[in-house]
């Protein structure tokens, strides 16, 4: 087991680049992200609650909760890191703090990273979409092919989960692929390959979570959770006006580019934020302080 959930919401960073990124989504949705750290503040945001013995209360039974692996709690956690930590590796600990200057990414940057192919690009934002279908289903103790359930529950997103799903639209979808990308992505996928899917190291980590016998059904699994949610993806970029332009205008402010390589920003933001995991650890922590609350 990784890190002890109190540790790991006590270690969410407060500055960074991660932060300054979703602090700029939230700038274009505004109102729906606060930088929620420490366990027990988290606690305290969450509860209202002041008494010290019930705040130390409620703590320990989050984290009996989340020790328990029959919950579902560790693996939904662990979702939101798998599909952050294939393509961060490389540049995040260099980069994470030099944010106080505006970081060129072009003269002397450029080099270290490369651009993913449209179709990599669309199995990683396929794949977010995924962990995050099979990190709600596990959180919330359902079946993990329960797209309905999570369909409907996207109406409700608000905060941190909203945040990360604007990141979805934003940095893998708008800045790599374009105003399109929905189309381009469900294009993508009807004229894929098992294959083509099973060289993908991302898949190859999440390959045992995903609903399917095979390849082929996994494939088929992620096309129809595609479809179910580009609804929503749609109606959210039309209500927040989310295009290229008015997203890369808030990154410029910290990050300095050239517009036409937005790929190359991309895989910069890819390799220097892990916005799905530190979104998902503030989610997860939160639904684990509801029920402990439910159950005291």
């Amino acid at each position: 087991m990784s890190k002890p959930i109190f540790e790991l919401v006590d270690e969410l960073p407060t500055s960074g680049m991660t932060i300054s990124v979703l602090n700029a989504l939230s700038s274009i949705t505004p109102g729906q992200w606060e930088n929620l750290v420490g366990f027990e503040n988290t606690i305290k945001t969450v509860t209202g609650e002041e008494d010290e013995d019930m705040i130390q209360a409620i703590g320990e039974r989050a984290i009996y909760l989340y020790n328990d692996a029959s919950q579902g709690y560790q693996k939904g956690l662990w979702l939101y890191q798998v599909v952050d930590s294939t393509d961060a590796a490389l540049g995040a600990a260099a980069l994470a703090n030099k944010v106080s200057d505006k970081i060129p990414l072009f003269g002397g940057l450029i080099n270290m990273f490369t651009p993913k192919a449209d179709k990599a690009q669309t199995i990683d934002l396929s794949l977010k979409l995924i962990a995050e279908l099979l990190a709600f289903c596990s959180i919330n103790g359902i079946p993990g092919d329960s797209i309905g359930d999570f369909v409907a529950s996207l109406g409700e997103y608000s905060g941190e989960s909203f945040i990360r799903m604007v990141g979805l639209i934003c940095i893998d979808g708008l800045i790599p692929l374009g105003p399109d990308f929905i189309q381009q992505v469900q294009s993508a996928l009807g004229g894929m390959s098992p294959n083509e899917l099973e060289d993908n190291s991302t898949f190859q980590q999440m390959n045992d979570a995903i609903p399917g016998d095979s390849s082929e059904g996994k494939l088929n699994f992620i096309g129809s959770s595609f479809d179910s949610v580009k609804g929503w993806l749609s109606d959210t970029m039309s209500s927040y006006d989310l295009t290229p332009q008015k997203v890369t205008s808030q990154l410029s402010s910290f990050v300095d580019f050239a517009d036409d390589k937005l790929d190359y920003l991309a895989a910069f933001l890819d390799m220097s934020t892990n916005y799905y995991e530190h979104t998902g650890t503030q989610t997860l922590a939160k639904r684990l302080i509801e029920r402990a609350v439910a159950e005291i």
